[in-house]
């Protein structure tokens, strides 16, 4: 332990302090000091000083979440011969994967031979003083019903599948297996996103019970690439997506929106299973080149009568070849059915452009006669009633839905929803036209 303490005194030392330091040490010593996290943690990596029963890492990808989860039931483990620790994430592969033999897992935070023995057919991580570990799917909330624990790393909860509400009752069946000691415990680690269990959490940020840890990726900038660093920064800095991903910042609603991004998340999935009865790409062109993005958007309609956003596949400032092109290509991968373009700019020309680029499926033009508002709010009534699913994550596009306001205006990225735009004549031909209820085909 004397090399420890001296290794914590030399950590901010100059180089050649360390170099020595280093050098009177042998193998075993070095390996000691390299696995001793609180040497090398950042502070906010390491466990609240004071009594907690829930700390909860909200912050940027890259910023050390999984070290520090891993870490801290490594410490809880070693401590506590009698620790049942509950390890849940969205499903037992990422359990495995991330959490137990990731890079920065439990098994990579300790020193050979004093780490776990993993049996993955128990789904359990045994320490050598008996302490146990068991992985959970947060797709499954029935498995935490039964089972008791003292702790409990929850990571990633905002990724947690909440259809039929399964996030949140994986949540609570959790809580109320934590029966064992006097002092049970939860650290949840997760980049934030605006869904139901996160902000059930922040709520409880007052409470003295729990500890809320923020942070960004630029906070473990030391241990990141630089050209990682410069690469996203270039790319998403200043951005929605940026701030969420990058910055951990939960981003807030905007007051009198239409789309809000607890509403989005409650209509994603990851998958359309049904088949799709009709396809159309909605197309918002720049009113000039070089101009605004162009919005391409490809929508279905289901058997079941239900929307389906599948893609966005808008292109930035391009030419109206660029443009034509893309949206070509999208109908040709998608078998699209009909190609729905706003013409205000232009009919005559949004055609001969799109027919030039090879298009050769049904086209409509269509022309705003009402304000982008008037448009768009019975295609929002359409995802309060539950009609319509995201295929996937779609940021650019939900960021802009996010800013469309209720009586007018626009308040997202950029100067114009063109986006969102697309999104709406897709969803108007397919759901609110003379053609928006789904016949079955005859075969």
């Amino acid at each position: 332990m004397e090399e420890i303490e001296r290794g914590k005194a030399l950590a901010k030392a100059e180089d050649p302090e360390r170099y020595d330091f280093l050098d009177e040490l042998n193998a075993a010593e070095r390996d000691l000091l390299e696995y001793h996290w609180p040497l090398w943690a950042r502070r906010e990596q390491m466990p609240p000083a004071q009594d907690w029963r829930l700390w909860l890492i909200c912050a940027g990808r890259g910023f050390g979440k999984t070290r520090a989860g891993a870490e801290w039931v490594r410490h809880v483990a070693e401590d506590n011969p009698d620790a049942r620790i509950a390890l849940v994430t969205r499903s037992i592969a990422e359990a495995r994967a991330v959490m137990v033999e990731g890079e920065s897992g439990i098994l990579a935070c300790h020193l050979y031979p004093d780490g776990p023995e993993f049996e993955p057919s128990l789904r359990r991580l045994t320490w050598p003083n008996g302490a146990q570990a068991t992985l959970y799917s947060a797709s499954e909330p029935e498995s935490l019903r039964g089972p008791q624990h003292g702790y409990a790393w929850c990571d990633e909860i905002a990724k947690w599948d909440n259809s039929s509400e399964r996030a949140m009752k994986t949540w609570d069946n959790l809580q109320m297996g934590l029966r064992l000691g006097e002092n049970p415990q939860v650290l949840a680690t997760t980049t934030p996103r605006a869904v139901p269990i996160m902000r059930r959490l922040i709520e409880q940020e007052r409470d003295p019970g729990v500890v809320v840890t923020r942070g960004s990726t630029y906070d473990n900038v030391d241990h990141l690439p630089t050209g990682f660093i410069q690469t996203i920064r270039g790319q998403y800095g200043g951005s929605a997506l940026g701030r969420q991903e990058l910055d951990g910042e939960l981003l807030a609603d905007v007051e009198g929106a239409l789309w809000s991004r607890s509403m989005l998340e409650q209509c994603r999935e990851t998958l359309c299973l049904e088949q799709r009865v009709r396809t159309v790409i909605g197309v918002d062109p720049p009113a000039s080149a070089r101009g605004d993005a162009c919005g391409i958007v490809v929508c279905a309609v289901t058997e079941s009568g239900q929307a389906k956003v599948l893609a966005d596949a808008s292109v930035e400032r391009p030419s109206p070849e660029r443009w034509a092109r893309a949206v070509a290509a999208a109908a040709i991968a998608w078998k699209a059915d009909r190609v729905v373009a706003e013409a205000n700019q232009g009919g005559a020309m949004v055609e001969s452009v799109l027919r030039a680029a090879d298009c050769q499926m049904p086209l409509k033009l269509v022309h705003a006669r009402t304000g982008k508002s008037a448009r768009a709010e019975p295609v929002a009534a359409l995802y309060e009633a539950g009609r319509v699913n995201h295929v996937g994550t779609f940021p650019p596009l939900e960021d802009e839905l996010c800013g469309v306001m209720a009586g007018g205006g626009y308040e997202g990225p950029g100067r114009s929803p063109d986006r969102a735009d697309a999104l709406v004549w897709a969803m108007t031909e397919l759901m609110l036209g003379k053609r928006g209820e789904p016949a079955v085909r005859q075969l």
